[in-house]
């Protein structure tokens, strides 16, 4: 399998030589191709990018945020972490957001479904079915919503030799900031829900559907394009009594040798 970071570059190649450019809800255009995958072999290497800088304690505590289920800002800005900032009202709030969908899906009987719970549940229990799904496209509550949710639906799958594969759809690809993001965030999430299940990680894939890059990032697409890349990082977790106890000092990441940061300016 081809590395996951030379399938990044590669991407980064096909939407700067193939792309259309388009507008968007930002005010600042795109170069942008239709529908494109990625697969990644988790089980020994972790897909941080070395090509530039993936700033991993935001990665890390933006998970653990999620998976609180939490949709204030609070928790973030304590550790460092602005990503959302720019979308928070005045008190932090984010309305309800990725956390809320996984752990308190609301239903019409005032009652609310924990997405991740189940999920963890069904893993162990009946770790063949084709429904081990995590949805974040709550239809209903997408109004409500600071931003609606990007990457808002994954699926995982137990291979006869126990380990636990992944795939996210997303449905809105930002290549330069948003997807080696996402791409860790998730690849960590699959190590977490691997050791509660007692499984090992395998094979994370990724599927995105407008895959783009702003046009303020073209610059730093082209620096980073002329970087080679270094041997990719490693992963360890210490054990945590549930999918509620990870905290940052459970998660090691091994020899991340990395190019300098290239800093670009998010599109709101």
């Amino acid at each position: 399998m081809q590395s996951f970071e030379s399938q990044y570059l590669d991407l980064l190649k096909d939407v700067l030589s193939n792309g259309s450019m388009r507008s968007n809800r930002t005010g600042v255009g795109t170069i942008s191709t239709f529908s494109r995958e990625m697969r990644a072999d988790i089980s020994q290497d972790f897909p941080a990018l070395t090509t530039k800088r993936i700033y991993w304690p935001a990665v890390v505590h933006e998970l653990i945020w999620l998976l609180s289920g939490n949709t204030n800002i609070k928790y973030l800005k304590q550790h460092g972490v602005r990503i959302w900032d720019e979308w928070a009202d005045a008190n932090g709030n984010l309305g309800p957001v990725y956390g809320h969908q996984w752990r308190k899906w609301p239903t019409s009987d005032g009652k609310h479904i924990d997405q991740i719970a189940n999920l963890i549940e069904n893993l162990k229990n009946n770790p063949y079915s084709r429904r081990h799904i995590i949805n974040a496209w709550n239809v209903g509550a997408i109004d409500e919503m600071a931003l609606p949710p990007c990457h808002l639906l994954f699926q995982f799958y137990v291979t006869n030799d126990q380990k636990l594969n992944c795939k996210l759809f997303q449905r809105s690809a930002d290549l330069f900031l948003g997807v080696p993001f996402n791409i860790a965030s998730y690849s960590l999430l699959v190590y977490m829900i691997a050791a509660q299940c007692d499984l090992k990680p395998g094979e994370f894939v990724w599927s995105g559907t407008d895959c783009h890059i702003y046009e303020n990032h073209l610059h730093a697409v082209e620096e980073q394009l002329t970087r080679n890349p270094y041997q990719p990082p490693t992963l360890s977790l210490n054990h945590a009594a549930s999918i509620d106890h990870y905290t940052y000092e459970h998660v090691q990441l091994h020899n991340y040798q990395h190019h300098p940061t290239i800093k670009a300016t998010v599109a709101i």
